[in-house]
């Protein structure tokens, strides 16, 4: 290979070998050697207008390719401003690099510009946090971050560089670095035969499928297994989709009787938190709780807060096949739970018809629901939809059902508000040919509508919608229950965001006629530009909440 200028070429030509295609990033000096590296190997650069966007780009890029996805930062505030982003990812097991500008090392301790020692900062929330040792290592550090970043369980690795090693000279690839991926992780066999055997003893089983069922590429066999044991499924996170809006064994609608009900809770690849009421299953009208088995992609994702009555850690797709041998063996017949799969079906089916009159509701002021119920009619099989905000965004967490895998997008349980922009960013270039519609409460639309501006410089066409209700709607209503009143919780009722759009170069309007809201989403639609539809919505109307997240 031809000798590099620098250390930058090197990081940028290995991170090239581990599927980077697009790297996200803020200009700053001390990174400049990355760009350099990146034109010199015709790798995009796609500049934002906040740090925190660039890193959230990375993580969506990672979630929805299962690539690995790379933030470039520099030093100092530029990478303190990553921090959410890196939590973000951390939380959902996303594999992003960022790599980070550094004061030189020949000027450390003196009081460089933006003179800070950032991989403490990044401990707590990353699988690896360093600082690279020099120019001659460059191409070693750079292959352990991806390495480390991909490695069951994924996440988040961050490397910075001393800003001198990083424009010195470096020794040449000799050859494109091997890229090894992990051997996947075989599942206990005696673990999976008690899994099974509990199936076998059930009356009313349910499965939860995660996101990390995506992200280790099992939602074929996962779909399989699901459908030759005729198990009712739940989704969570970016498991939505795995089973297709309308399976007859999709009861996302019946969650609440499904968790109430169950004696057998099945969740695989996701974590059992508050999301999931901690593992607090069935017990209605004075039952047993139900038995819960933990399904992971690796022992380090096992719940420890609840003694399961089942775990089992492994490659999923392994897990799921042998766990339907072991099905077999145990004599799983789905006869046995058959009354209990058709109870929640019946009343899954019950709750989407009750659904109609509010999705078609013609109330002054707009009811968010009806805004739901003009988008479903116009969102393709293949459409990304990306959720970013509280009240709002619950509405679609409930009422948008993807038809396919990978094409649900929130921020996770850690619940960072400001993900939208670097998501809808990385969705439009990972899914140039699908929709993209990101999904704004007013709220959240504060945190990051500045990088309109980004998709409009690098003409990234996304139809934003923002349900605006001109408050915190998840602060303003607890409070009032709690204290009579509330502070701090009020916005700008029926603010311009739309105009927002518009200043940044893109097209926007504001709709407060429930019957505009159709031809509104048509015309953003149909613009092939950054596009928001800014519809006025009910405040009195609040997203109902159960405090044990079932």
């Amino acid at each position: 290979m031809e000798s590099p200028k620098h250390a930058g070429d090197i990081a940028v030509a290995v991170s090239k070998a581990y599927g980077i295609e697009t790297m996200f990033t803020l200009s700053g000096g001390h990174v400049f050697p990355l760009y350099d590296g990146a034109v010199h190997e015709g790798m995009p650069i796609l500049d934002v207008r906040h740090e925190q966007s660039a890193v959230f780009a990375a993580e969506a890029t990672a979630r929805l390719t299962r690539k690995p996805g790379l933030a470039v930062l520099t030093a100092g505030p530029g990478i303190t401003n990553g921090v959410s982003g890196v939590a973000t990812a951390h939380f959902n097991g996303s594999p992003v690099v960022v790599m980070g500008g550094r004061a030189p090392q020949s000027r450390w301790g003196s009081g460089a510009l933006q003179e800070i020692d950032h991989p403490p900062l990044f401990a707590p929330i990353t699988k690896l946090a360093f600082t690279g040792s020099g120019a001659d290592s460059v191409a070693q550090d750079v292959e352990m971050a991806f390495r480390t970043a991909l490695a069951p369980h994924r996440g988040p690795v961050f490397l910075d560089f001393h800003m001198d090693h990083l424009f010195s000279a470096a020794p040449a690839l000799e050859e494109a670095p091997e890229t090894l991926t992990p051997s996947p992780l075989e599942p206990d066999p005696d673990a999976l035969a008690a899994i099974a055997q509990l199936i076998a003893e059930a009356h009313h089983p349910v499965l939860v499928l995660g996101s990390d069922v995506w992200m280790d590429r099992a939602e074929e066999v996962a779909r399989s297994f699901v459908e030759e044991y005729r198990l009712p499924v739940i989704p969570n996170g970016q498991g939505r989709g795995i089973l297709p809006a309308g399976h007859e064994l999709l009861v996302t609608r019946a969650r609440g009787m499904a968790f109430s009900q169950a004696d057998l809770v099945i969740v695989a690849g996701a974590p059992i938190d508050f999301r999931l009421g901690y593992g607090w299953f069935g017990g209605k009208d004075g039952a047993p709780l139900a038995k819960v088995v933990h399904l992971a992609d690796a022992p380090s994702q096992l719940t420890t807060h609840m003694d399961p009555a089942a775990v089992a850690a492994g490659d999923l797709s392994l897990l799921f096949w042998s766990l339907g041998a072991a099905c077999a063996n145990a004599g799983v017949s789905p006869k046995t739970y058959a009354p209990w799969v058709t109870q929640l079906s019946e009343a899954a089916s019950a709750a989407i018809a009750a659904d109609t009159a509010l999705l078609e509701s013609a109330s002054d002021p707009i009811h968010p629901m009806r805004i739901y119920g003009e988008l479903g009619r116009l969102l393709a099989d293949d459409a990304v939809v990306i959720g970013d905000g509280g009240d709002f965004v619950s509405y679609a967490g409930k009422y948008v059902e993807p038809r396919q895998p990978g094409n649900w997008l929130d921020p996770g349980p850690y619940g960072c508000l400001g993900t939208g922009l670097g998501y809808a960013i990385a969705a439009r270039i990972a899914r140039p040919s699908s929709q993209v519609v990101l999904l704004l409460g007013d709220g959240a639309a504060g945190f990051s509508l500045m990088d309109v501006d980004t998709l409009v410089r690098h003409r990234l066409p996304v139809v934003m919608i923002c349900g605006n209700n001109g408050m915190w709607g998840l602060e303003k209503h607890p409070m009032q229950m709690l204290y009579g009143y509330d502070v701090a919780a009020e916005l700008q009722p029926q603010c311009r965001y739309d105009q927002v759009v518009t200043a940044l170069g893109g097209g926007g309007e504001l709709v407060t006629d429930p019957s505009e809201i159709g031809p509104a989403l048509r015309r953003a639609f149909d613009s092939g530009i950054p596009y928001m539809v800014n519809i006025a919505t009910d405040p009195s109307v609040a997203y109902p909440r159960h405090t044990t997240g079932i």
